[in-house]
């Protein structure tokens, strides 16, 4: 097969995100591989879609390591190839839309929206990009059952955030609507009130605040969780999945935010908020998807670029990529022995 990987772009890949391993695993599989950023799309007058494809060369002789794989992306440069879409059996939408909001916006849903027409060509898209499009903002895990949510307020008014505050204990977490890694998340305490209308000014520029009670077991950090097809990733009773703690005094877990990542065992407390998600992820056509667990409450929902698999790997001993292609190639099958029956949604988590 022919697969592609939809990165922001080429210049922020590393060898240890889940899209390199990604990538190597399926190019260690035999099959092309190739990857496209925001401005390699090209709609004809005749409608036809087509895009200026990076193509990895294939490896001679033996299979490549990882590192000389990403040696050879970085190779790649400027070079590209044009091809009609439809040449792609799958497209995975790998970038994160809100790194773009500010210096570009005209990329920040441009994967989603070819993504919609790469569908309609027959292409395998994961995760389903009509459902990625209502996800473009954390506004989306609202959706999802209450009980496994914490207590929430989104506003641009800080009279609205003061009040919330103060029925919370005075305790509570502030961040933007839009945003990932750990990117503009403030703790309001004690300690920290008197500069709460500065901190939620500072979010409300770039637009909604959203604000929440503080967890319980928070400090002990969260739980990274893998979920593949609507269900925990696993392989013989080991779970793609890390424990993550933040620095001293900083409230944010992300590993590029300062955390550590540390071992942890997945427990039927984690497998009962899994389940809890899974009828939705698996009705949006979520194919590969992290969730942030917190005690009792699931902080987040990525569905765009769940990251930390190879350390969940490493941790595991357990190559969790070649059961993720592995599932990508039984689509293909699937696509295969039962032509047009299926929307892309439902092929996505089967």
């Amino acid at each position: 097969m022919l697969i592609a990987f939809f990165v922001n772009s080429l210049e922020s890949e590393y060898p240890r995100y889940t899209t390199t391993v990604l990538a190597h695993e399926a190019s260690r599989r035999g099959h092309d591989v190739c990857y496209l950023t925001p401005g390699d799309f090209v709609l004809n007058p005749d409608d036809t879609l087509q895009v200026h494809a990076r193509m990895i060369p294939a490896g001679k002789g033996k299979a490549r390591s990882r590192e000389e794989f990403f040696k050879a992306l970085k190779g790649v440069g400027k070079k590209n190839t044009l091809i009609d879409i439809a040449d792609l059996d799958v497209l995975m939408l790998r970038s994160d839309p809100s790194t773009e909001a500010s210096e570009r916006p005209w990329a920040e849903t441009i994967g989603v929206q070819f993504g919609q027409r790469a569908t309609e060509a027959g292409v395998l898209v994961l995760n389903d990009p009509t459902s990625l499009s209502q996800a473009i903002n954390k506004l989306y895990f609202q959706s999802f059952p209450r009980e496994v949510r914490a207590k929430t307020l989104i506003s641009r008014h800080i009279a609205d955030i003061k009040a919330f505050a103060k029925a919370n204990g005075g305790k509570i977490v502030v961040k933007p609507l839009q945003g990932s890694g750990g990117q503009g998340v403030f703790v309001v305490n004690s300690k920290s009130s008197g500069n709460l209308n500065q901190m939620a000014e500072a979010i409300a520029r770039d637009g909604y605040i959203i604000a929440q009670s503080v967890v319980p077991e928070a400090d002990k950090g969260d739980i990274r969780l893998f979920m593949m097809n609507g269900r925990p990733l696993q392989v013989d009773g080991k779970y793609a999945a890390m424990r993550r703690v933040g620095a001293e005094d900083d409230v944010r877990s992300n590993i590029h935010a300062g955390g550590t990542a540390k071992p942890v065992k997945i427990t039927e407390r984690e497998l009962r908020l899994a389940e809890l998600i899974r009828p939705k992820l698996q009705s949006d056509g979520m194919f590969l998807v992290g969730i942030d667990i917190i005690g009792d409450t699931i902080l987040e929902v990525n569905v765009f670029t769940p990251g930390n698999l190879f350390t969940c790997s490493e941790m595991a001993g357990v190559n969790f990529a070649a059961h993720i292609l592995a599932s990508i190639e039984r689509k293909l099958e699937i696509r295969d022995e039962y032509p047009g029956q299926f929307t892309n949604a439902e092929l996505a988590v089967m």
